[in-house]
């Protein structure tokens, strides 16, 4: 039996960017496009996306592939995250090795008459539990992206991130197909009765283990409000992964609902689950 879990006590902010979230001179950059997705699994939505490529990057070996939900904000080198210019700081450096990212926004429809706004996809995609929104990655972006670039199928070289609702959004990509994700980022998880994620410690701890590393990022002062209260359901997720004995890690901080925390650890949650 593993060892009993005990609540971890908050550690304090402010959480700041360290000397891998910034530019450093003379390490190369990786190069960035900016693409448009009409989903057919989500019919009639549309998104953005972007694709990270290493500077070492080389078709003739296959890249690991990380896939961000919410993909503008973690793309974004000004952002509370900057994904990109971590990986290129931690590939020079050799803690990682060279990893094609894939920065995915949330499906909306558009408008249908002028004046009105667009209808945002993000909770169906998100919080529901289906094997849908790893479907939609596995047979429609994936492809698009080995069209130029070569790509990993090994589920050992796959890994996924998001926050909040993009945070269950990974578990459950990698919960459902094991076979393709083995790695999981989870920024202030929204592991809570949203869409019916609030199953999620239940189903942990009376199914077998599949082979999945986790690494949660959890607020002490998160939201409490009707679906849930998300610093309760991360400690009960974390405590589901020691009862079953899954590789995981919990950092527990007194954060609210953002990326703060996350972003600021995002070096070492990378260099942890991709060890």
């Amino acid at each position: 039996m593993p060892e009993k879990f005990i609540i971890p006590t908050p550690r304090p902010g402010p959480f700041e960017l360290g000397p891998d979230s910034h530019r450093q001179p003379d390490v190369p950059r990786g190069e960035i496009s900016k693409h448009e997705w009409r989903s057919t699994i989500f019919p009639g939505t549309v998104r953005d996306f972007w694709v990270y490529v290493p500077d070492q990057y080389s078709p003739d070996s296959p890249a690991k592939v990380m896939v961000f939900q919410d993909g503008g904000g973690y793309v974004n080198e000004e952002g509370e995250s900057r994904a990109p210019v971590v990986f290129d700081n931690l590939i020079h450096q050799g803690k990682l090795s060279v990893t094609i990212c894939i920065f995915i926004n949330p499906g909306h429809f558009p408008p249908v008459a002028e004046g009105e706004n667009p209808v945002s996809n993000r909770s169906f995609e998100y919080d529901t539990l289906s094997d849908q929104y790893v479907r939609f990655l596995l047979e429609e972006i994936f492809p698009a992206v080995a069209e130029n670039h070569n790509l990993t199928t090994e589920a050992s070289g796959r890994a996924i991130c998001g926050a909040s609702s993009g945070g269950i959004c990974s578990f459950n990509v990698a919960w459902e197909r094991p076979d393709a994700f083995s790695k999981v980022l989870s920024h202030v998880g929204s592991f809570a009765d949203i869409r019916g994620g609030h199953v999620y410690p239940t189903l942990v701890r009376n199914t077998p283990p599949k082979p999945i590393r986790v690494f949660l990022q959890a607020g002490a002062n998160d939201l409490d409000v009707g679906w849930g209260n998300w610093p309760l359901a991360n400690l009960e997720m974390a405590a589901a992964f020691n009862f079953t004995g899954y590789d995981y890690k919990l950092d527990f901080g007194d954060g609210e609902h953002n990326t703060k925390h996350g972003g600021a650890i995002l070096p070492e949650s990378l260099i942890w689950l991709w060890r």
